[in-house]
């Protein structure tokens, strides 16, 4: 191959890379909009993408797996943009019909994020993170290993940390009663070996 191919392939490779660096820098900014409405929700996502890569590592996931599970995690509620603020920010509990607006944003997610070229598996990833092993989730009721495992790896860290944060509503439970009430959903709720895998990380004498 000559010099000057190489030089031209390695350019190529180097302006790829700055678009996806440049199209990641516009998604976290799209995060961090969510964040001015709702200051849960952005430091929410900060802290799941941080567990999804713990669990992962943990999983023995090649490198690039492990970056678009974060990357997913990091944007998983990024459709809550499409919810109304009086639903978004309500500090009581929803109606069914508001309900149903939640239950909206995996889709909004994925229609923001389907077409943006490299993020084709994220955006599938972002569309199942609300999911069940039993079929009982939304949007697509995904039975198993219909599952995307991305969406299966954010479900359990989405999950753990929404029990663990204080809400209006309620207050967060301890790290160990969060990580029980996981374990006791393994296999309807959540991925039995995604679990394991989290439960490991998990180290409470620290």
């Amino acid at each position: 191959m000559s010099k000057t191919l190489v030089e031209a392939e390695f350019r190529i490779s180097e302006l790829e890379d700055g678009s996806r660096r440049q199209t990641i820098a516009m998604a976290c900014t799209l995060v961090s909009l969510i964040d001015l409405r709702d200051r849960y929700t952005g430091s929410h996502s900060s802290r799941v993408a941080s567990y999804c890569g713990e669990i992962a590592v943990r999983m023995g996931l090649p490198d690039h797996e492990t970056e678009s599970v974060v990357l997913a995690a990091s944007l998983h509620d990024i459709g809550k943009i499409g919810v109304p603020d009086h639903i978004l920010l309500k500090p009581g509990s929803l109606t069914a019909e508001e309900f149903d607006w939640i239950k909206r944003h995996p889709e909004y997610g994925w229609m923001a994020l389907r077409n943006v070229e490299g993020f084709e598996q994220e955006s599938l990833m972002v569309l199942h993170h609300h999911e069940r092993m039993d079929g009982r989730g939304y949007p697509g009721g995904l039975v198993g290993h219909q599952i995307p495992l991305g969406s299966r790896i954010i479900a359990v860290a989405d999950s753990f940390d929404a029990l663990t944060t204080d809400r209006p509503y309620r207050p967060g439970r301890s790290n160990r009663a969060a990580l029980q009430e996981i374990i006791r959903c393994v296999g309807t709720q959540f991925d039995p070996k995604v679990v394991s895998a989290f439960s490991s990380t998990m180290d409470f004498d620290a």
